[in-house]
């Protein structure tokens, strides 16, 4: 029944049957979306999860179908092929000269996978570690594709995280597949001998390989203060270029400044100082004395550079 229009309607009365139903029926729904909401924010479509966001196979595979990704992970697979055409065309008739990597190349399918790892720590894999990690957000910026990732919404923090996270599987793929390539061509090369190190030992090929290994596992810890680095530098310019080549250029001054032997006990100090701490793995008793000490520097450079990161990107104005 309808009211009158000039009849007063008392403070105190009761609410009728359609006004107790809406509020049941919200009170229902409140309560059946609660997580979400929890999830998602205030004002968020129903049933949507930031978990659900921008998954790990699906940024892999945006990344896997970019150019430069299929180029460089081509060029790591083809760089031993490389490397042994140029010793089979380069062939000294005197004979190698024992106690280089170089000159022991061609002893044994180690020897040539040792020789292809020491021929890219020193800036080839900086350059990989530097552009997949330096590319990631700063790329997404130049495209000005950026803005509607995080309008999808992708939280910031997850967004940061999972791009990492990408970054960090095609580093790891990298830094595993060059020397993988190398073994096997290097095997097929150069057969199944015993690994000869440059301090003139001979490991069996068993302990060679396992040696190998934890070269590339030192390797993989050490490149850690690269992706941080390159990571800080992605979220904090729109120039991809910027960010992959600020990477690579502190890693040169690094380097640079562990020469100068008048800093000293400083030297120490540089997330370089330990890059070639690997060479005393390559021993049936490793001393592991200064790997740590590159894996505890570099963990810790690491750390500040990705906790910069990840302040600087909750910060950032991707509007500007």
């Amino acid at each position: 029944m309808n009211r009158p229009q000039n009849e007063a309607i008392s403070p105190d009365a009761p609410v009728e049957g359609p006004s107790e139903d809406r509020a049941a029926s919200h009170s229902h729904a409140s309560h059946s979306h609660a997580g979400t909401w929890r999830d998602a924010g205030q004002g968020a479509a129903t049933g949507y999860r930031p978990s659900n966001t921008l998954r790990l196979r699906v940024e892999l595979g945006r990344q896997l179908r970019r150019r430069r990704t299929r180029i460089t992970l081509a060029l790591l697979v083809a760089l031993p092929v490389i490397l042994w055409a140029a010793f089979q065309i380069g062939t000294d008739e005197s004979g190698p000269e024992r106690g280089g990597f170089v000159d022991l190349a061609t002893g044994s399918g180690l020897n040539f996978a040792l020789f292809s790892l020491f021929a890219s720590v020193g800036f080839l894999f900086v350059v990989v570690i530097a552009l997949f990690f330096g590319d990631t957000v700063a790329g997404e910026a130049a495209w000005s594709s950026l803005r509607y990732l995080l309008a999808v919404p992708i939280p910031r923090a997850r967004l940061l995280r999972q791009k990492a996270l990408v970054s960090g599987l095609l580093g790891l793929a990298s830094l595993v597949l060059l020397p993988g390539a190398a073994l096997l061509v290097g095997l097929a090369a150069y057969g199944s001998g015993s690994l000869t190190t440059p301090a003139g030992e001979t490991l069996p090929f068993a302990t060679g390989l396992a040696a190998l290994a934890m070269v590339v596992a030192y390797l993989l810890v050490f490149y850690l203060w690269i992706a941080g680095l390159a990571l800080l530098l992605s979220v904090s310019t729109d120039a991809p270029l910027g960010a992959v080549g600020g990477a690579v250029l502190v890693f040169i001054v690094s380097q640079i400044l562990d020469q100068i032997t008048a800093l000293g006990d400083l030297r120490m100090f540089l997330p370089t100082h330990y890059a070639y701490a690997w060479t005393d793995l390559l021993s049936a008793q490793p001393d592991f004395t200064d790997p740590a000490r590159g894996v505890f520097a570099s963990i810790a450079y690491a750390t500040v550079f990705l906790l910069a990161a990840g302040f600087r990107f909750e910060r950032k104005d991707i509007t500007s």
